[in-house]
């Protein structure tokens, strides 16, 4: 009978121990994994490792985070798919993986509507537009815009492949402007850029953080920015807005967080809520800056409605100019 009485005592306590557990909030202490579809360096894996580290500190927990290139970014999003809803797995998305992707591709295995529950937008990127002042003999966009319709088919530019921001964008000021350029695709953006500098190519819609180098040394000259508003580093430099008398032209490169479909509201919440402090962290919106980039921030709900919309602007414009993934 004692020991009948001490098993049940120790199966209650770890009954008592287990709910106890289970109630731990999250994280509870376990390290959470922050996918990056894209190799490192570039402008998505380096949001991720600037939010990752200010989030880490905040919920006292280790967020790791895990490259995992490939297929357009197919091969690290699926594997946020396959993950637990649980808030210790999460993606570090872009415009190329929820946006350009499912209009670039006749088939994905993701429906970045479905297949994950939006957390925050985390980066906003303005393009600039850049050119090989030797190779292309333009001082400003409205120079930029005679120049392309007085040359048809005289003009290439470059991107880092089919279907990115870097292709798209340049497509879209095309359709805008009545304009046309050839589009050379490259195997990355340094190959592009070491053409643009080169001169083999000579325009190309880039990020700061691609052009800066090359302005600095005047090998490259920036001619204007496609946000709506002017780069704080480069006053001088007109919106592509402005300079052609569009006001609604405001596009760019862009990073957000998702979760797995089905993880718990409480849990997507409190990370939207942890992402919209670290934005707001002096040292992550200064390092942001000098990469020409803005923070995000932000509802779930506000990310969903954001990233609707660029589907929708971004789906016309890659049937219009007939975009295939290469």
């Amino acid at each position: 009978m004692q020991i009948t009485r001490r098993a049940m005592l120790g199966a209650g306590l770890a009954a008592a121990t287990g709910h106890l557990a289970a109630q731990s909030p999250w994280p509870a202490g376990r390290p959470i994994r922050m996918i990056v579809p894209f190799s490192a360096g570039g402008a998505t894996d380096i949001a991720a490792r600037l939010v990752g580290q200010v989030i880490s500190e905040s919920l006292r927990t280790a967020v790791v985070i895990e490259n995992k290139p490939g297929a357009h970014g197919v091969v690290g999003i699926s594997e946020v798919m396959r993950a637990p809803a649980d808030g210790h797995t999460i993606l570090m998305g872009s415009i190329g993986t929820m946006a350009i992707n499912p209009s670039l591709h006749e088939k994905i295995p993701y429906d970045p509507n479905k297949d994950f529950a939006p957390v925050s937008l985390v980066t906003l990127t303005p393009i600039v537009v850049v050119v090989n002042p030797s190779a292309l003999p333009v001082k400003d966009m409205r120079e930029l815009v005679r120049y392309l319709k007085a040359n048809p088919g005289k003009v290439n530019f470059a991107s880092a492949g089919a279907g990115n921001s870097g292709h798209v964008v340049p497509e879209y000021f095309k359709s805008r402007t009545g304009t046309f350029m050839t589009h050379i695709p490259y195997k990355g953006e340094s190959a592009a850029m070491a053409d643009l500098v080169s001169g083999q190519v000579q325009i190309m819609f880039t990020t700061l953080l691609n052009a800066t180098p090359h302005v600095k040394s005047g090998r490259i000259r920036m001619l204007a920015v496609t946000s709506r508003q002017r780069l704080s580093d480069y006053p001088d430099v007109p919106t592509v807005a402005e300079s052609l008398n569009m006001s609604d032209f405001d596009v760019g490169a862009w990073q957000a967080l998702y979760a797995p479909a089905g993880t718990p509201t409480e849990i997507v919440n409190r990370l939207s809520a942890e992402v919209d402090s670290a934005l707001k962290n002096p040292a992550v919106v200064k390092r942001l800056a000098e990469l020409g980039a803005g923070p995000g921030g932000g509802t779930p709900a506000r990310l969903a409605q954001f990233q609707r919309a660029e589907q929708e602007r971004w789906s016309k414009v890659i049937r219009a100019a007939n975009i295939k993934a290469d």
